[in-house]
């Protein structure tokens, strides 16, 4: 069982403002309101959090650690998104519309995250309207991420997706096990693996495909 507790650290503070600030400045009065309803979260490695079904009742934000969420279909897998440091996470659509997730929400490494519940993000928001206005914009980039992902699942090949995931999150490739990534751009691990050593043939790009 998760334990959470209320002693956020100074770089905690500085992971909050840096997510908070990362499409537009964030009101610092409303920031302050809301600062004392977060609690830190430690994890293990592999440690579920939400489980496809339930209401989200948390919004995340990563300060360390990497975590996925993923889809079960036809006892196979599907990995829908990464979250990485200095990123939201969770099952923000249950979360933020409060009916059952139709995805899971696990640590892929072990994971120090910041959690609010949706009551006192709520509360918050009513006392400063500045904050919906806020969320406009962010559910305005995201969605042209959904886009973009959407495109790249609907048109790309296999080996585009590779690319597409490496040029923008290369680091992963050395942080988590490869059947995720596969599972991300939607091939089985030996077409994963085989498309890795095209990717790498000719020059050592310092990815090590030990999983």
């Amino acid at each position: 069982m998760l334990r959470a507790s209320s002693n956020i650290t100074q770089p905690d503070i500085e992971c909050l403002l840096q997510v908070f600030n990362i499409v537009q400045a964030f009101d610092r009065q409303a920031f302050d309101a809301i600062l004392p309803h977060w609690q830190v979260v430690n994890c293990k490695r592999k440690q579920t959090l939400t489980i496809e079904g339930d209401t989200e009742r948390y919004l995340y934000v990563v300060s360390e650690g990497i975590q996925r969420c993923y889809c079960n279909h036809q006892n196979k897998e599907a990995t829908m998104v990464f979250f990485y440091p200095g990123s939201f996470a969770g099952v923000v659509e249950s979360y933020l519309l409060q009916r059952a997730s139709t995805m899971n929400f696990e640590t892929l490494t072990t994971s120090r995250l910041l959690r609010i519940n949706y009551t006192h993000f709520m509360q918050v928001t009513e006392q400063y309207p500045q904050i919906e206005r806020w969320m406009r914009v962010l559910l305005s980039y995201t969605l042209a991420g959904v886009l973009e992902r959407q495109k790249e699942l609907s048109v790309y090949s296999a080996a585009d997706k590779m690319n597409a995931l490496f040029k923008r999150s290369a680091f992963i490739f050395n942080l988590v096990p490869h059947k995720y990534l596969a599972s991300y751009i939607g091939v089985d691990p030996a077409t994963f693996s085989k498309l890795l050593s095209k990717m790498d043939e000719g020059k050592n790009n310092g990815i090590d495909q030990d999983f």
